[in-house]
């Protein structure tokens, strides 16, 4: 418990941020928010540069560069119009703006669309091959037990500590 309350009083609180001004009139920050509402909800979830290629092919003019359609999708996400997806793709997060009512199985966009592929090490191919039952079915080979672990063993039989010693086998 002290330690606990040591970790919680070590820790900065969370800055408080201003509300995001999206630096256009109220009038029209509500007729942009609402076509970009309307392209996100059209095309599903969209990333930054997806998002600004569908607001330039439908010609916007209350938007005037990326980094103010950034600034408008963030005021748009305060104002919980839009909620953020994070979505991992292997090391790589891909966060994605999302309308409330898109469901999560319906992600748009290159990264999503990619099954996420399996791979296996070269070291646990290798372990799988040689595993110890691979070893009991080959006849020509024969494992045994080398004579100093045979011996360790047979001292904790006899009267050692009492714990019985895990005996390695070796492939002659």
């Amino acid at each position: 418990m002290f330690f606990t309350a040591v970790r919680l009083v070590g820790k900065k609180p969370k800055p408080k941020l201003k509300p995001v001004n999206p630096k256009i009139p109220p009038e029209q920050a509500v007729s942009v928010s609402r076509s970009i509402f309307d392209i996100v909800k059209q095309h599903g979830p969209l990333n930054i540069a997806a998002a600004w290629d569908r607001v330039q092919e439908a010609g916007l003019n209350g938007v005037n560069s990326k980094s103010h359609l950034k600034l408008l999708l963030r005021w748009m996400k305060e104002r919980q119009k839009l909620h953020m997806i994070c979505n991992h793709v292997g090391r790589n997060k891909h966060f994605l703006y999302s309308t409330w009512f898109t469901k999560p199985g319906s992600m748009v966009g290159d990264a999503s669309k990619q099954p996420a592929k399996m791979t296996i090490s070269p070291a646990s191919q290798h372990a799988a091959k040689t595993d110890a039952s691979s070893f009991a079915s080959q006849p020509a080979v024969k494992n045994k037990i080398s004579s100093s672990a045979s011996q360790q063993a047979a001292k904790t039989k006899i009267g050692g500590s009492g714990l019985r010693q895990k005996t390695k086998l070796t492939r002659v």
